[in-house]
C-alpha cells in the first residue's frame, strides 16, 4: 500500500534504526561557519549528522529534545528559534507529493513570517521508494556543510530534479550550492556518514505516529499529507492563540514549542494486532462504465479497483482478490480503472498493453494481460512488454505501436480522471458497492465490508430492486466529485499571453521564475497549449515568493523584454530564465537580454531604476487579493488549480470550461 499520498494510509515504519548520538570531543557551538565544520568532518571522518549538532544556520546550538516531537540545531529549519508556532515536516525526496506540498510550505512562510513560524525539517525516506534515502543523506551533509540556507537551496534542487536523483547528481547540486569540494563529499556520501541522523528522524516520526508521508506536526498536532494552504492555516491559528496564551503567562517565546507540545500532544494509541479500525460507510458514486470486469452484472457487491501495474502493492493485493472471488463466486464483481501514478514511468505503457490485448481479445484478453504483467513486474519496459505480447500470442507489432501512440489514452485518462473525483489518492484503492476501502489490506478487511453489504444486498433485492439495476441503486446517492474551488484575479490589460486573443477559455498562469515547482510545470503548460491551440488563451502573472532572492528582478526583466519585443520578447526571456533557473543573477540576465537581441542599455536602465516593479507588485497585489499566495497556481476561468499537476488535471477543467463557454 502505497503511503506517498495525500492522505497516507499507514505503513511499515522504516526498521533497523539507531538511536544513539555520538558526542562531539569539543564544543562544537564555537564553530561559527558550515565551512569550518565541513573541513573538521572531512578530516576527521565525523558523521555530518553529529556535526550539525549545533548548526542552525550557521548559528549556535539549541534543543527541544525534551519535546515529545523532539527538535533541535540539528535539524534543518527555516523560521525565528522563538516562532510560536513549530510545524515539523517529515518529507521523503522522492515522494512526489512532498514535492506537491512545497508550494503550500512557500504559502505559509509568506503569510506568517519567520517570527511566528519555523518550519522543521525531518527525514522519512519511505522503504520503497529507493532514492529516497540517499538523497536524505545528501541534504543533510549540505545542511552539515552550508547550514540550513544550503540545505533549502539542496532541497529545492532535488525536488525540481526528483526523477534524477543519483550520486553524481547529489555532488553537481552540492557544487551549485557552494561546497567546493566535491570529493570529500562524495566520500561522505559513499561512507553513509548521514545515514544515522537520518534514521533518527524516522524514529522521532514512528514515536509521533507518522507513517506516510508528507506528514506535518504543528505544535504538535498532526496534519497527515499534501494538504491545501486553509487546512495548515486553520491549524496554525488555533495553535498561535494557544502560543500566545503561553507567553503571557510567562512562558518564554524559545520555551514555547516544549511547553505546548507537552500539553497538547496524543501519542499514537499502541492497538494490539487484532484491534481494528471503524470503517467509513460512507458511499461514493464511483460508476462502471465499460470498465472490464470479472463476475456478473447482477453481483450483489461490485469492487472497482483503481490499480497500477507497476505499483508492488497492488502485485500484492493480487492474492487476497483471488482468495476473495474464491469465497464469494458470482456474488462479487470485481472492476478494474486504470490509476498510472506519475512516478511510476511504466504504468501508463502497461495499460496501454492490457487495453489493447482487450482490443485484440476481448475481456479475457484484458484478463489475461492483467495477471502477465503482475506476473512479470517490475520487468514492464518496451522489451518486457513486446515478449509478453508474443507469449500472450497478441499481435505484438499492434501492441507496440497502440503502446507508442497511446491508442487507449484517452480511456485510461478517464478512469483517472474519475479516481481524482473520488479521491482515490494511491493504489490500490477500493470502492466496495461505494464504500472506500484503501491500500493492499488482508482477506478480513474485505471480508468484514463484503458482508456487511451482501446483507444490504439481501434487503434491497427482498424490497424488490432488480438485480441488474442493483449496484445502481445502491450508489445512486453517492457522494461524487467535490465541489471545484473558484478563484477571481483581477485582470491586466499589459499581461503578456500565449494562444488565441479572443479565445473563450483564459488561463491565469502565477508563477515565479525562480521557483523549481513552477519550472516544472512548464512542460505541461507547452503540452496544453499544443493540444488546445486558439481555444484558450494563456495569461502570465507574476508573483516572485519571498524566499527566491533573484525572482524580483527577473520579473521585471521579463517585461522589459515585452516592453521593447512585445509577446514574443516575454517568452523569449521567459525560456531563458526558466532554462537557467540557477543562476538568475543581474550580470546572467543582462546575458540573456543580449541573446534575445534586446537594446542592452534600455535594458540595464530599465532594472536600475526598476521601471517594471510597480507592474509586478500589481501582479503579486492581484494574486493576494484572490488569496494566492503559492506557486505555480493557475486559475482556469474561474476554476482555481494549485501547484504543478498533471495535464490531466488542467484538460478536466479546460474542458468543462469549454463546454460552459458554448
Amino acid at each position: 500500500m502505497a503511503t506517498d499520498q495525500n492522505k497516507p494510509p499507514a505503513s511499515p515504519a522504516p526498521g533497523g534504526i539507531n538511536t544513539g548520538v555520538a558526542i562531539v570531543g569539543f564544543a562544537m557551538s564555537f564553530l561559527a561557519g558550515g565551512g569550518l565544520m565541513w573541513a573538521y568532518a572531512s578530516t576527521h571522518g565525523l558523521a555530518m549528522g553529529d556535526l550539525a549538532a549545533s548548526l542552525s544556520g550557521g548559528g549556535s546550538a539549541w534543543s527541544d529534545e525534551e519535546s515529545p516531537v523532539p527538535v533541535s540545531s540539528r535539524d534543518p529549519s527555516w523560521g525565528n528559534r522563538g516562532a510560536l508556532v513549530t510545524i515539523v515536516e517529515f518529507s521523503d525526496f522522492q515522494c512526489p507529493f512532498c514535492s506537491r506540498v512545497g508550494p503550500t510550505m512557500d504559502q505559509i512562510r509568506k503569510a506568517y513570517g519567520p517570527d511566528q513560524v519555523r518550519i522543521i525539517w525531518k527525514n522519512l525516506p519511505l522503504p520503497f521508494h529507493q532514492n529516497a534515502k540517499p538523497a536524505a543523506e545528501a541534504a543533510q551533509l549540505a545542511y552539515a556543510a552550508k547550514g540550513s540556507e544550503g540545505f533549502w537551496k539542496f532541497h529545492d534542487k532535488v525536488f525540481a530534479n526528483q526523477q534524477t536523483l543519483t550520486a553524481d547528481n547529489f555532488v553537481l547540486w552540492a557544487k551549485e550550492i557552494g561546497i567546493t569540494d566535491g570529493v570529500k563529499f562524495r566520500k561522505n556520501l559513499d561512507e553513509h556518514v548521514a545515514a544515522k541522523k537520518v534514521d533518527e528522524d524516522g524514529e522521532v516520526a514512528k514515536k509521533a505516529g507518522v507513517s506516510g508521508t508528507p506528514g506535518f506536526m504543528v505544535n504538535g498536532k498532526l496534519i497527515s499529507g499534501a494538504q491545501p494552504f486553509d487546512a495548515f492555516k486553520k491549524e496554525i491559528d488555533a495553535a498561535l492563540e494557544t502560543a500566545k496564551a503561553k507567553v503571557a503567562s510567562g512562558t518564554p517565546k524559545d520555551k514555547v514549542y516544549v511547553a505546548v507540545t507537552k500539553d497538547g500532544f496524543k501519542a499514537p494509541a499502541a492497538k494490539p494486532e487484532e484491534a481494528e479500525e471503524k470503517q467509513d460507510t460512507t458511499v461514493f458514486k464511483v460508476p462502471v462504465g465499460t470498465s472490464a470486469a470479472l463476475g456478473p452484472a447482477t453481483a450483489m457487491v461490485t469492487i472497482i479497483e483503481f490499480s497500477d501495474f507497476q505499483c508492488p502493492f497492488c502485485k500484492r493485493v493480487e492474492d487476497t482478490l483471488n482468495k476473495v472471488r474464491e469465497t464469494y463466486g458470482d456474488k462479487v464483481r470485481l472492476v478494474w480503472k486504470h490509476e498510472p501514478l506519475p512516478f511510476h514511468p511504466r504504468a501508463e505503457p502497461a495499460a496501454e498493453f492490457t487495453e489493447e490485448a482487450r482490443a485484440q481479445k476481448g475481456d479475457k484478453g484484458f484478463w489475461d494481460a492483467h495477471h502477465k504483467l503482475f506476473e512479470i513486474q517490475p520487468k514492464l519496459e518496451d522489451a518486457d512488454l513486446e515478449q509478453a505480447a508474443k507469449d500472450m500470442h497478441l499481435d505484438a507489432a499492434k501492441m507496440m505501436a497502440a503502446i507508442a501512440t497511446k491508442k487507449h489514452g484517452a480511456r485510461i485518462a478517464a478512469d483517472a480522471e474519475l479516481g481524482d473525483d473520488v479521491q482515490a489518492s494511491g493504489t490500490p484503492h477500493f470502492f466496495i458497492n461505494g464504500v472506500r476501502l484503501v491500500g493492499a489490506q488482508p482477506f478480513e478487511k474485505f471480508k468484514t465490508v463484503i458482508d456487511e453489504e451482501i446483507s444490504k444486498a439481501k434487503a434491497m433485492l427482498d424490497k424488490g430492486v432488480p438485480a441488474a439495476g442493483l449496484y445502481e441503486a445502491i450508489i445512486k446517492d453517492g457522494k461524487g466529485a467535490p465541489e471545484l474551488e473558484k478563484k477571481t484575479v483581477a485582470p491586466s490589460s499589459v499581461a503578456p499571453f500565449k494562444g488565441g486573443a479572443n479565445a473563450k477559455v483564459v488561463i491565469t498562469q502565477i508563477s515565479d521564475f525562480q521557483c523549481p515547482f513552477c519550472s516544472r510545470v512548464e512542460p505541461t503548460v507547452d503540452e496544453l497549449l499544443q493540444a488546445y491551440g486558439d481555444k484558450i488563451k494563456l495569461v502570465w502573472r507574476n508573483l516572485p515568493l519571498p524566499m527566491h532572492a533573484d525572482a524580483p528582478l527577473a520579473a521585471e526583466a521579463s517585461i522589459e523584454a515585452q516592453k521593447q519585443k512585445g509577446n514574443a520578447g516575454f517568452w523569449a526571456m521567459h525560456k531563458k530564465l526558466f532554462e537557467n533557473q540557477r543562476t538568475l543573477g543581474r550580470e546572467n540576465l543582462e546575458k540573456f537580454a543580449g541573446e534575445i537581441g534586446l537594446d542592452l542599455p534600455k535594458f540595464k536602465a530599465a532594472l536600475d531604476a526598476h521601471t517594471h516593479k510597480a507592474n509586478v507588485d500589481a501582479d503579486a497585489k492581484a494574486a493576494g487579493d484572490a488569496q494566492i499566495g503559492g506557486t505555480p497556481a493557475f486559475v482556469i476561468n474561474g476554476y482555481f488549480l494549485n501547484g504543478a499537476q498533471p495535464a490531466a488535471k488542467f484538460r478536466k477543467l479546460i474542458d468543462k470550461a469549454l463546454a460552459e463557454a458554448k
